[in-house]
């Protein structure tokens, strides 16, 4: 691991002003993505600006009816906060999904939504990588790429996100707040991962010096009704093959309201609005989630060893919306 220096930062504009005086310094707060890839020599930050006693934990009930989730406000603190179990239990249903119990209790939100990908070629740095090092290549594409993406992929990478509470956030239309050198932004989740087209070394819009500081989710009366459900190689502490986060409206069995989002898959959070469009103003029947599962996978691209994602997305997706369908609101 390369040398560094280390800096506490006391609140969020010391931490903007030591980012922006250095160029390859990086942020760290739970630290279970950044200490790993600084390991593998993937990351080599010139300096470390410690985030962890910004004031920015809190989980609270904004005016306008929706909830506010400080940045590194903890994920298990997320998941079992009984607002979001509540309100939103698809997004406490994705975070327990992922990881282990011990990196949930140290994982931030802000940390989560700028975790890097599992891309075995990423972290090798023996492996050319168009995200590590810029118009290298990218070894994935005839490579085993059991676990990658099939929707969004380009010629210059096909890396899938690895996040499972940023599905939810898709499909709960949150908003990241942000503070920077120019201010402050809010951007809408959807907007905020970039695909990678030829610069897949750009994931997020985030500038250098600007940091989030808390997510926003919006007031959706109908969210309740909603599910994720991940399909894995094994039981625990393992990334999606496939996951799908359903939040529906219905009323008397029409599907009045529907938001799909899909992980796994994409090399972003993926939100379908194509499933959305098949789904709403239908009945909620089988034949209707079948329909709408095809429609997601429309645009699906395989690779050699990646070809079974397509199916199982379809599979998963379908599954997902029953079980959304027959939640009870009791």
């Amino acid at each position: 691991m390369n040398p560094f220096t280390y800096v506490r930062a006391a609140n969020s504009d010391e931490a903007i002003a030591t980012l922006t005086q250095a160029p390859q310094a990086m942020l760290i707060a739970g630290g279970t993505n950044i200490l790993d890839l600084m390991k593998e020599g993937v990351h080599t930050p010139s300096q470390l600006v410690d985030i962890r006693k910004l004031p920015s934990t809190e989980i609270v009930t904004k005016n306008d009816g929706g909830i506010r989730i400080g940045a590194t406000a903890r994920n298990s603190d997320v998941a079992y906060n009984s607002l979001i179990q509540e309100r939103y239990p698809v997004l406490s249903e994705a975070i327990l999904a992922g990881a282990s119990a011990q990196l949930r209790n140290m994982a931030t939100v802000g940390g989560n939504l700028m975790q890097r990908t599992r891309c075995s070629y990423f972290h090798d740095t023996a492996f050319p990588c168009n995200k590590r090092q810029p118009g290298s290549g990218c070894a994935a594409l005839e490579g085993f790429n059991r676990m990658h993406a099939v929707l969004g992929t380009s010629e210059h990478c096909i890396a899938a996100h690895p996040s499972d509470m940023c599905v939810a956030l898709v499909a709960l239309d949150a908003v990241v707040q942000t503070q920077g050198p120019r201010g402050e932004r809010s951007i809408p989740i959807t907007d905020f991962h970039l695909l990678p087209g030829e610069t897949p070394h750009l994931e997020t819009v985030l500038e250098h010096g600007e940091i989030i500081t808390a997510v926003d989710l919006p007031e959706i009366p109908f969210a309740w009704r909603s599910h994720y459900l991940k399909v894995r190689d094994r039981a625990s502490y393992a990334f999606a093959l496939v996951s799908a986060a359903v939040v529906l409206e219905i009323d008397e069995q029409v599907i009045r309201n529907a938001r799909i989002a899909l992980g796994g898959v994409g090399t972003k959070p993926w939100r379908s609005p194509e499933a959305e469009e098949v789904l709403v103003g239908a009945p909620a029947t089988q034949e209707t989630f079948t329909a709408a599962a095809n429609a997601a996978m429309q645009e699906a691209r395989a690779y050699r060893h990646n070809q079974f994602k397509i199916e199982l997305a379809k599979r998963t997706l379908e599954e997902a919306l029953k079980t959304g369908a027959a939640t009870s609101g009791d």
